[in-house]
């Protein structure tokens, strides 16, 4: 991510994301008054449900179709609280009873196959169905081949906990049952990845749960990369809050993982190997799986789009937000994909309408816990140029030298973030 103006991010900044995308929807609603069409958008999470819900918003009578397999959605953002046990997973977790009641129709099924020239999707029960443009927002996959040695079943006894739910909660069981004196290894992969600073927030927080459980213990960040979002926020969170607790080993210090051997739990580096207590191996990654099935991603395993429509470069009439896309220096996070959402929901109203759409701005929000009472943001403002998203004036992030009641401050900030975006998105 792009270095930002620095100055604090309040709560009104936070918003943005949201507020901009809805406010740039509410105009063309009034020309599609006439015209009707059938929208499919596949994923419910913070990108599609946003979509579909400003598609239906902005034009009454245009049908909109949202197909997810699962009927409750886990949020990852404050996901890290729960394995430190500062959360209980009940507080993730999100039905779409609002959506439909919003005269969304939604449809607990998987898609299975795509066909665009024919523009339909077919789920898992074999129902067919038609769409004038379809929305893919599937979040991420992993990309295991990246990684020899880790598939799904390593997960089980070395989780990820890169999709919130099950793994979260397998990874927080894992912390309780280690004794005292362990060490927890985190494995950081390369960018792009979602939610970049996630991984360090996750070491921060597990640095909290043993220094008040289990204090002499240890984390290890294996990262394959030098340098990080928040690098010096972080790093003086850590000095201050848990001393030598936390160890990373960076890209040039031999600290990229290269292969993963389950049998043993070991981790191996270009210049070592590890036996942690716990492993928590963060995977590559690409876009969801359906992206694939759909033709719409590329040799990098990612979906290039307009970044003034979201339709992917590769396939008509389809378009692609959230995590999967690639979105240049916007991150893959919670509050960009929901803006991405909308905007993409604005797009596809001119777009039906025969209109130019207009250019989108939106703003990516990240808020970091690294303590209870203590947290610190990063904003950025973006905007299309050539094929991309780049970063433009207007960001912000938390100063590195600032006093402690604006940690504290920000804390409280990130909870309020979390329930406006999640009433936002799912109602």
């Amino acid at each position: 991510m792009t270095s930002m103006t620095t100055r604090p991010v309040t709560r009104r900044s936070a918003v943005l994301g949201i507020t901009a995308a809805a406010a740039t929807l509410a105009r063309p609603s009034v020309l599609l008054a006439q015209s009707t069409g059938r929208i499919v958008v596949v994923g419910g999470g913070f990108g599609g449900a946003a979509c579909a819900r400003a598609l239906k918003r902005a034009q009454v009578d245009l049908q909109v179709i949202l197909i997810d397999p699962n009927a409750v959605f886990t949020a990852c953002p404050l996901s890290n609280e729960v394995i430190a046990g500062l959360h209980d997973i009940e507080a993730q977790q999100f039905g779409h009873e609002k959506v439909a009641a919003e005269g969304v129709t939604v449809i607990g099924q998987t898609v299975t196959t795509i066909a665009p020239e024919q523009r339909s999707v077919m789920t898992a029960d074999g129902v067919a169905l038609p769409y004038d443009r379809l929305v893919l927002s599937p979040g991420i996959d992993f990309h295991f081949e990246a990684l020899p040695g880790y598939d799904e079943a390593a997960s089980e006894t070395m989780p990820h906990a890169w999709k919130a739910g099950a793994q979260t909660l397998l990874l927080r069981r894992q912390l309780e049952a280690m004794d005292d004196g362990g060490t927890v290894a985190i494995a950081v992969p390369a960018n792009p990845s979602r939610c970049p600073p996630a991984p360090y927030e996750r070491a921060s927080l597990i640095a909290h749960y043993l220094k008040t459980k289990k204090p002499r213990s240890k984390v290890l960040i294996l990262d394959a990369k030098d340098t990080f979002s928040q690098q010096r926020l972080f790093e003086q969170a850590w000095k201050e809050l848990y001393g030598d607790m936390i160890e990373r080993i960076g890209l040039s210090q031999g600290g990229r993982v290269t292969s993963i051997d389950p049998a043993t739990k070991t981790i191996v580096t270009e210049f070592g190997n590890y036996s942690p207590d716990v492993a928590n191996v963060i995977p590559p990654q690409r876009a969801g799986r359906i992206a694939e099935i759909a033709g719409a991603t590329d040799a990098t395993g990612w979906c290039p789009i307009d970044p003034v429509t979201f339709e992917s470069k590769l396939v008509k009439n389809i378009h692609v937000i959230g995590d999967a896309c690639l979105g240049g220096g916007i991150p893959k996070s919670a509050s960009a994909a929901n803006a991405q959402g909308k905007a993409c929901a604005a797009a596809i109203v001119n777009l039906l309408a025969g209109r130019t759409p207009e250019t989108p701005r939106l703003t990516g929000v990240c808020y970091n816990i690294v303590a209870p009472g203590y947290g610190f943001s990063l904003a950025g403002n973006y905007q299309p140029r050539g094929d991309i998203f780049v970063e433009v004036e207007g960001g912000a992030t938390s100063p590195v030298d600032a006093p402690r009641e604006l940690r504290t401050r920000e804390a409280a900030e990130a909870e309020r973030w979390f329930q406006t975006i999640t009433a936002d998105t799912f109602g």
